[in-house]
């Protein structure tokens, strides 16, 4: 949720891969995880209430976010010295950069190793100013002439171009917006020179400016000068500031962008020079998709009369300061216009300024308003959806927004297997010339009903617009599609989808039947008895309405109950260690018993085709028609796991009511059941095709689980 944009001293509360496939992967993401959290995930919708309109009585007009220090830094250190320079001193006609003239305005402390950052600050600010004027004296065609070339190593030229028009004519929030994308270009740019010699690229961006990799490749003196402007909370960190929310319009010198633009074609040009002497090339790494469009398409179309009324929330909003108005509506502009990246790039950053208003005032904590000092934790996305505070006291601001919400912004912004839009965009991960509708529908949207919901209460003529009612709607009914429990469901679902298709298989040849029918007489499958029985001690704790026998021709039947359990909500927010623990072997569970049924129907349908045109040897004849025989106790077997897998799952919370001891047992009891799936995946390889010892397998896994669940130790058994 952006730990790449937290200021020194952040938690990097990087996001946790619960999917993960391998057992270190796991390890790794469970700790990572929180720690285990009281369970506060309903949602009191009365004293939600009450709390949203007692919260709108607390919040009070506020001029800057920006703490003194950061404001000085940023708005005064750099005009203090009104000495003139020429621009010649930085830049030749033809436009090569002068890096030297520039390096010598860092400066350092008496050893010479840290850097001085607001003495760079005032020294840097006039040739700031110089780079500033000799850019509006430009034309475009002498823009375009002296620095495109330098521009092509971000992989992003024409974007970089178009910011001319932004030194030249700036108006409220171009400014903002342009730095914002410029550092997003840059960050990825310098990721893709750092390996060159790298072999994994630092997620912080600061990080990633004080590497041995940069240094040998540009100078350790420019890379201080890149860290002056931004990368470090002791520096102007204009990157920071703007992408977290800190920063109003008014508040960013148009100074520093140009001073950034004319930087990164120095870099350009110092890269040129690497590559020449090292006989390399620059590979750029390709961007981030965002897959699943459909899926993050949540609210409905936003209209002109919608986008109309958002304009007017806006300003009657209790969650927009006063300053930070322009990058609401400029936001709202570039959705009519279809500038979708311009319009989600401008409205994360106020989403998050809206949001810790909201957490300072219910929380009672007012300085974490402001920006913090290189001493302390910026309040961002982490902390304001955290479940508790630094102090370990519940975050009111859950509670105050409701469950809905919260699974959406976690969805958006934090879970693995989501888009993670802030993380993909601010880190230049995403493609800001094709950049999706769905998303920015999506996110200008929910935005729209935080607006609607703490609004003042001189709107009563926006809130009778019936427009806002399919939004209000979408937003209060939200339920999480990239938390790892969703995506369990998901690969529930599509695993009985291929299962079902096991009865639509190639129809045998008579000849075949026979032959499978004869092969049955001296083979008997006890484990279908077995089953029989798991299903019925299951069958209590299933919706009454539907019946299960085990029996391979009712697969539609059972994908029809999988689909009903799956629909059924599960509280996902804040969910303890052990829970999670659960969910990533129900998972991998899942994926083997879906990889079984995939290896199953392709050899089938090839075998099948090499039956009708003869060209299989009998040893394989016979590998045939043991595996379509096997079918027969098979699909049941696969269907019964995951009925018990999407079960336990409804009952997940309930595992936090068992002892270390008795949650031992659980977990191992899963574990077996994933090894008996991960062994009949390599039973089931065409070139294994070990059928006789799959029987075997099965009967045990059977015996087990009909054990098991005779102790009642199942989650399913031991929910109220």
């Amino acid at each position: 949720m952006g730990p790449g944009l937290a200021g020194k001293g952040s938690r990097a509360q990087a996001p946790l891969r619960l999917l993960a496939s391998s057992p270190r992967a796991v390890a790794r993401a469970l700790q990572d995880a929180p720690p285990p959290l009281s369970d506060v995930t309903t949602h009191d919708v009365t004293k939600g209430e009450k709390m949203e309109a007692k919260v709108i009585q607390l919040i009070e007009p506020v001029s800057t976010c920006l703490s003194t220090p950061v404001h000085y830094m940023v708005c005064e250190a750099g005009f203090e010295i009104k000495e003139k320079h020429a621009i010649n001193n930085f830049v030749s006609d033809s436009g090569e950069i002068f890096w030297s003239a520039i390096t010598e305005h860092i400066h350092y402390g008496e050893s010479g190793q840290s850097l001085e950052y607001i003495n760079s600050v005032r020294s840097l600010g006039p040739v700031c100013e110089s780079v500033h004027l000799h850019f509006q004296s430009l034309t475009m065609e002498q823009f375009e002439d002296q620095f495109l070339l330098w521009f092509q190593w971000t992989n992003c030229s024409e974007i970089f171009l178009e910011m001319l028009r932004t030194v030249k004519d700036p108006d409220v929030t171009a400014i903002a917006l342009s730095l914002m994308k410029l550092t997003s270009c840059l960050e990825r740019a310098l990721g893709d020179v750092l390996l060159l010699i790298g072999k994994e690229c630092p997620f912080l961006l600061r990080d990633l400016l004080a590497s041995q990799e940069l240094a040998k490749v540009f100078g350790q003196s420019v890379m201080d000068v890149l860290r002056v402007f931004i990368g470090s909370p002791d520096g102007l960190n204009l990157r920071n500031i703007l992408w977290h929310g800190f920063a109003s319009p008014q508040e960013i010198p148009v100074k520093y962008f140009s001073m950034l633009l004319f930087l990164t074609a120095g870099l350009g040009q110092l890269l040129k020079n690497y590559l020449l002497e090292t006989q390399t090339s620059l590979v750029h790494r390709p961007y981030v998709p965002f897959n699943i469009l459909e899926e993050l398409h949540i609210f409905p179309d936003l209209n002109q009369e919608l986008l109309s009324l958002a304009e007017e929330l806006v300003m009657k909003s209790n969650i927009v300061l006063k300053n930070m108005v322009p990058f609401w509506i400029t936001a709202v502009t570039s959705f009519r216009q279809s500038r979708f990246a311009d319009c989600v790039i401008l409205l994360l950053p106020q989403l998050e300024s809206g949001l810790r208003l909201l957490f300072t005032r219910v929380n009672k904590c007012p300085s974490r308003l402001m920006t913090a000092e290189s001493t302390s934790l910026y309040t961002t996305f982490d902390e304001i959806l955290a479940k508790q505070l630094n102090n370990e006291e519940i975050n009111q601001l859950p509670l105050l927004l409701g469950e809905s919400a919260m699974e959406f912004l976690w969805d958006f912004l934090n879970h693995q297997e989501g888009p993670r839009v802030r993380d993909h965009m601010s880190h230049g991960e995403s493609n800001l010339k094709n950049f999706p509708r769905e998303i920015a529908n999506s996110i200008l949207a929910f935005s729209i009903t935080l607006l609607y919901r703490f609004s003042t209460d001189d709107v009563g003529a926006i809130k009778s617009n019936t427009l806002l009612e399919p939004l209000m709607s979408c937003g209060n009914y939200y339920c999480s599609k990239f938390h790892p429990a969703a995506i369990l469901k998901k690969q529930v679902v599509k695993c009985i989808r291929s299962i079902t298709v096991w009865s639509d298989l190639p129809i045998l040849p008579e000849e075949e039947v026979q032959e499978i029918a004869r092969l049955g007489k001296d083979v008997d499958f006890p484990c279908i008895f077995v089953t029989a029985d798991i299903f019925s001690q299951l069958q209590p704790y299933l919706p009454q309405t539907i019946r299960i026998s085990g029996d391979p021709v009712n697969s539609l039947l059972t994908e029809k109950l999988l689909t009903e359990l799956c629909s059924k909500h599960v509280c996902v927010l804040f969910c303890p260690r052990t829970v999670l623990e659960i969910i990533v072997v129900l998972h991998q569970i899942t994926t083997q018993s879906h990889q079984v049924s995939s290896q199953v129907i392709s050899t089938c349908e090839t075998r099948y085709k090499q039956w009708v045109n003869k060209s299989l040897r009998s040893r394989q004849r016979n590998n045939y028609l043991r595996m379509r025989r096997s079918i027969i106790f098979l699909s049941p077997v696969l269907q019964l796991i995951l009925i018990l897998i999407t079960l336990e799952l409804m009952s997940i919370h309930t595992v936090c009511e068992k002892n270390a001891s008795d949650y031992q047992q659980y977990l191992k009891f899963l574990k077996f059941i994933l090894q008996y799936t991960e062994n009949l995946v390599t039973y089931t390889k065409p070139e294994k095709n070990k059928w006789e010892e799959t029987v075997t397998l099965t009967e045990k896994a059977m015996l087990k689980i009909k054990t098991f669940l005779g102790k009642q130790l199942a989650l399913v058994q031991l929910a109220k």
